[in-house]
């Protein structure tokens, strides 16, 4: 059997993770310093780890519902409602929404449910990993919007990209790999663009909890106290076409559960529903129970934790190099300053000499000026990777 001729043109397309190939190589190293990963470093609480252990003790664990357990969607539902002001549940429900395996499947099923050959889907330059396989997977075209130097998604870059084959727009904000978040006006601008020429916008806001306090600049709709993260979900009449993908994993430190959810269009959700009954079937069962516990844990502590190693990583690498401003998530987005004469991947090599790790922009980019660092690890290791790499970017 010829094997390699068994492959087909959609899995041969598509190479390796790059995120994944450093953390193969991290496994060779002894005590790497490892800031490549974004893998939330604090103990997840612990009425996340009861309520799943209790759902896994009473025996729930068969299958679900598709769209997910009734108490978790009680919760998303009241948690748009106060957070955006979206109706979520009943027959006069503006628009609708499903618990996902992970936030990539909640991007699977929009992408399968909207995409057919020849369609264009337009994401961001950098980007995070899966975007530009969303279009290989479904025989589509990914259109790549270059944002850099200020890593923005703005209408403005992404207008001159639309043709009549564009069926979707991908907003990551909080991004990763930069961290850059939105602004409101921003998220208005590029929702009423995808509107005026029929394009669906899909908002990817997994890390919308690690949104840190000079970036949280909309108020939540049902507490006038607290601010939360820009969302074009946010915007009036944003449901008809915009849909919100958010996560569990990132927030509460449960990457490993793969739990996600969507919301948005009544007609696309539906659809994805309808696929997710024979690709996922449902989410993990006794996993979301522990995310409807989930909904009731206060994260400030942690999200200005992450605040204060955020400030620690710009003041330390910003005397050496550019460094674009995280508002949010756990990443910097550093330059290799022309002057080393190195590509992101050489440096990335230096940087595994001197054991510590990080993710070379060409994971992320067509381009290789940058990489990534995670400041998702204890501060200890954190201020020891700093340390290398602010030598290594003066040149030493």
């Amino acid at each position: 059997m010829n094997a390699p001729s068994l492959v087909s043109h959609r899995a041969s397309a598509i190479n390796g993770s790059g995120i994944r190939r450093v953390f193969d190589l991290g496994a060779k190293l002894k005590d790497p310093i490892n800031l490549s990963i974004g893998q939330p470093d604090f103990p997840v609480p612990d009425s996340i780890k009861n309520a799943a252990v209790k759902a896994i003790l009473s025996d729930q664990n068969g299958y679900t519902p598709t769209r997910g357990i009734k108490p978790l969607l009680d919760g998303i539902a009241a948690h748009l409602r106060s957070d955006i002001g979206w109706e979520v549940q009943g027959e006069s429900a503006a628009a609708d929404m499903l618990v996902t395996s992970g936030t990539s499947g909640g991007l699977v099923l929009a992408s399968m449910a909207i995409l057919n050959p020849g369609d264009e889907i337009i994401v961001p330059d950098p980007w995070f990993v899966l975007y530009p396989h969303l279009a290989e997977l479904c025989n589509a075209k990914a259109v790549i919007c270059d944002t850099y130097p200020d890593f923005r998604l703005t209408a403005a870059k992404v207008a001159p990209l639309i043709t009549e084959k564009t069926k979707a727009v991908i907003l990551c904000s909080p991004g990763n790999p930069s961290g850059v978040v939105a602004t409101p006006a921003e998220c208005a601008e590029l929702l009423a663009l995808c509107r005026s020429r029929g394009v669906l916008l899909i908002s990817d806001e997994i890390y919308d909890e690690f949104t840190f306090q000079e970036s949280m600049t909309d108020r939540a709709v049902g507490d006038s106290s607290r601010l939360r993260c820009p969302s074009p979900a946010r915007n009036q009449g944003s449901h008809e076409n915009c849909l919100l993908i958010r996560g569990f994993g990132k927030s509460y430190g449960v990457t490993g559960w793969r739990l996600g959810y969507a919301a948005g269009p009544k007609w696309l959700v539906a659809e994805m529903v309808k696929l997710q009954q024979y690709l996922y079937v449902c989410a993990p069962t006794p996993l979301q129970h522990g995310a409807a516990a989930a909904l009731h844990e206060d994260l400030s502590p942690m999200v200005a934790d992450y605040q204060r190693r955020r400030d620690m990583v710009v003041s330390r690498l910003g005397r050496f190099t550019e460094v674009a401003f995280p508002g949010g998530a756990f990443y910097a987005f550093v330059k290799v300053p022309e002057r080393l004469g190195l590509t992101a991947s050489q440096f990335f090599e230096k940087a595994y000499e001197a054991n510590v790790l990080i993710v070379p922009g060409k994971t992320f980019s067509n381009r290789d000026t940058h990489f990534r660092l995670s400041f998702a690890t204890k501060p200890d290791k954190l201020n020891q990777g700093l340390d290398v790499l602010c030598r290594l970017l003066a040149g030493e």
